[in-house]
């Protein structure tokens, strides 16, 4: 399980799908947490790392960022949509500045997806990797563009920056271990069947 605003999300999905999951369960500060009554037992971490304990087979399962699947192209099955922590991901800059003709600068903590973005439009950019505050990077000069998550874009805003192109949306999916899968197929399609009735029944 991812840490933050997924994490809570994700908890209230599971107990919509009737898993029992106990009150200090959100508030925990443990990085493993144990439910017998439910034969579970919960990894939590960053949430660009669960697809990499889950590919690894640590954990048979996990609750992943679309955004995360699609830069870090782990060997796993992305099984179920759980529509949850709905964002996208989108170029942004400083209002009315147009791009360097020369390879632009491109900050963002996705460099695989960023790359990916500007190479599919035949467009050479220069990418600068960063870990956070990635709205900084136009403001001082070191970047003219930002390839980031928004969700209300209310942080672009304060900031002064600009939305130019949307690149996906991002929803957080159900992912399996291959092998685990194979293994253990029918406690997995069974957890997965009732996480689908509780998004099914929320979309209808």
């Amino acid at each position: 399980m991812p840490k933050g605003r997924i994490f809570e999300e994700a908890a209230d999905l599971l107990r919509k799908a009737g898993y029992r999951l106990p009150p200090e369960f959100d508030d925990s500060r443990k990085l493993i947490l144990d439910i017998p009554e439910e034969n579970l037992r919960f990894f939590l971490a960053k949430p660009m790392d669960v697809s990499t304990y889950v590919e690894h087979g640590v954990a048979d399962i996990g609750i992943a960022g679309k955004d995360v699947l699609l830069e870090e192209e782990r060997d796993v099955y992305e099984v179920l949509d759980l529509k949850i922590s709905r964002c996208h991901l989108a170029v942004a800059g400083i209002p009315d500045t147009k791009l360097n003709d020369v390879a632009p600068k491109i900050a963002t903590k996705y460099p695989g997806i960023a790359s990916g973005f500007y190479r599919g439009k035949g467009e050479q950019v220069e990418i600068i990797k960063l870990n956070g505050s990635i709205e900084l990077a136009p403001l001082v000069g070191l970047a003219d563009r930002i390839v980031d998550i928004v969700s209300t874009g209310r942080t672009l805003k304060e900031n002064g920056l600009v939305q130019y192109e949307k690149i996906c949306e991002v929803t957080s999916r159900l992912i399996v271990n291959p092998v685990s899968y194979r293994m253990k197929d029918k406690q997995i399609d069974h957890l997965v069947g009732r996480m689908s009735s509780v998004v099914e029944g929320e979309e209808l």
